[in-house]
């Protein structure tokens, strides 16, 4: 029999639905409706995975996480139903609701979370033997360097690009017949999404992200590659051997991908390639870069775009350039970022460069079908995305945790005051409800579905990753705001998120409200 607090969020559920249903003519004109949905779709999801998941231990933190969504559900559709063409009905069991988020009741699940770990995840026993390894590891060597590489703005120390190469990392999507450790009969999306969250945990830009980029082209390579294009360049990559980076955004092309126009043109044996990217994060100490070209200038849109694999020397520089003897040059530039440091993100500019035609992706097949190659690619990569949220938000929330009991405050230690319980039951619950639904998102595209999961649990868990080091750094109060400490990194860190791989408001509406509504 279901209890009054489950029928209720089938009653919200199916008016979220209907919401949907009601609103979206218009990509444009109703973009605010639109992201306000989706930004409710993806953290009703969240909340719901979390209930289905939670022991007996957790059930409280799962009942508490799930009211508070369905509040926010009725001020976003019942304050005024009319926006989203719902008339006002009465929801069942809404004392529920009322009765899991009485002060006395968020108290309790803050203490008890200021007192013990956050819920585990449930992993088949040889996923937590790798969960365990990459743990160790990430506490073991990421984290003792990871302030200082921040701090100086260094680039990501051979001392820890080396371990990871002999441990597999580089080669998590990528099938064992090339190399990698993927199974070559099925999917493995579930070592990808706990070794980048252990990684993160560590640090987001100085490990947590190094995979990236090898899952992106993997992906791209395993889609449209030839068969001579994979057997050249996916062992390589599975090694480390080859370090990669991708190169998709312009100034005038971020989130809208179509819109790219750095040019490709056919030349004898080749293609020339002339025009600037931005935010080329690892271009420097890479040695190929992925790079989204127009290779039909009477094309305006995604159709005329290519994939190549542009190959250059590797340089520890924060500017390099490249000649090459036919007069073609290569340039970067890192660009100077608030946070996510380690591998820099770099401005790059091609002029007059050769591309032989073996290195666009697909052969004459692949040619002009790079923006369907890169979507494959990034739906990976914003499954990876929410794991990074998840590591940095365990690392902020367990930081702060420590402070907040050794910290006293009014003759009370500061995990004793109310107001930081809440904040601990809040961040207890974004961080266990993003883990869960990352995991079982990840368990879908394994079977081949899930790509509108992929997209929310991106715009969920990277916008929770924002909230939970706004709070850590507010509970550390001054020492939040001092460089020094590890949640200033997090808070600087945590923004970026929601940024790359189609930022919040594209994604939201264009990606996933074009699916979530009427059209």
């Amino acid at each position: 029999m279901k209890n009054d607090l489950e029928t209720c969020a089938e009653e919200y559920s199916a008016l979220l639905d209907q919401a949907c249903m009601n609103v979206g003519a218009d990509l444009f004109e109703d973009q605010i409706e639109i992201f306000d949905l989706a930004m409710a779709k993806a953290r009703f999801s969240a909340a719901m995975s979390l209930a289905n998941h939670s022991g007996a231990d957790h059930q409280d933190l799962a009942t508490y996480f799930l009211a508070s969504t369905l509040r926010e559900l009725d001020r976003l559709l019942l304050a005024d139903p009319n926006i989203y063409g719902l008339s006002q009905s009465g929801i069942t069991g809404k004392d529920a609701i009322n009765e899991a988020l009485k002060p006395e009741n968020v108290i309790k699940i803050g203490k008890q979370y200021a007192n013990a770990p956050l819920p585990g995840i449930h992993l088949a026993s040889e996923h937590e033997i790798i969960r365990k390894t990459f743990s160790d590891f990430s506490d073991k060597h990421i984290k003792p360097v990871a302030q200082k590489i921040h701090n100086e703005n260094l680039l990501v120390p051979k001392s820890l690009i080396e371990p990871l190469k002999d441990l597999g990392t580089f080669g998590l999507s990528i099938p064992e017949k090339f190399g990698g450790l993927k199974p070559d009969d099925r999917e493995d999306l579930i070592t990808m999404v706990i070794v980048t969250e252990e990684l993160s945990a560590g640090s987001l830009g100085a490990a947590g992200s190094l995979i990236t980029r090898p899952e992106i082209i993997a992906r791209a390579l395993l889609e449209g590659g030839t068969e001579q294009q994979k057997n050249k360049w996916l062992g390589k990559i599975a090694s480390g051997e080859t370090l990669c980076a991708v190169s998709v955004t312009e100034a005038n092309a971020g989130s809208d991908v179509a819109s790219v126009s750095l040019s490709a043109a056919k030349t004898e044996g080749g293609y020339i390639l002339n025009g600037s990217k931005l935010w080329c994060t690892f271009a420097g100490a890479a040695n190929v870069i992925l790079v989204l070209a127009r290779t039909d200038k009477t094309e305006k849109s995604h159709k005329g775009l290519s994939l190549f694999m542009v190959e250059k020397p590797s340089s520890e520089s924060e500017e390099f350039e490249f000649s090459q003897d036919s007069g073609g040059r290569m340039t970067g530039k890192a660009i100077k970022t608030l946070g996510y440091r380690g591998m820099h993100s770099f401005e790059m500019s091609y002029t007059d460069f050769f591309v032989p035609e073996e290195n666009l992706i697909g052969g004459d097949t692949g040619l002009n079908r790079g923006f369907y190659y890169t979507m494959k690619g990034f739906l990976n990569g914003r499954l990876q995305t929410a794991a990074r949220a998840c590591g940095l938000m365990r690392s902020a929330y367990e930081s702060t945790r420590a402070f907040a009991t050794d910290r006293s405050i009014f003759n009370k230690t500061l995990v004793d005051h109310p107001l930081t319980l809440r904040k601990i039951a809040d961040m207890a619950g974004l961080i266990s409800a993003s883990r869960t639904y990352t995991l079982d998102v990840a368990k879908k595209m394994e079977l081949g579905g899930g790509a509108l999961d992929a997209n929310l649990v991106k715009l969920f868990a990277c916008q929770s990753a924002e909230k939970v080091a706004r709070d850590a750094l507010q509970l550390h109060g001054g020492m939040g705001y001092a460089q020094e400490t590890e949640v200033s990194r997090h808070f600087v860190d945590a923004k970026v998120l929601s940024i790359f791989e189609g930022t919040e408001e594209t994604l939201a509406v264009r990606v996933v409200g074009r699916e979530m509504t009427a059209n």
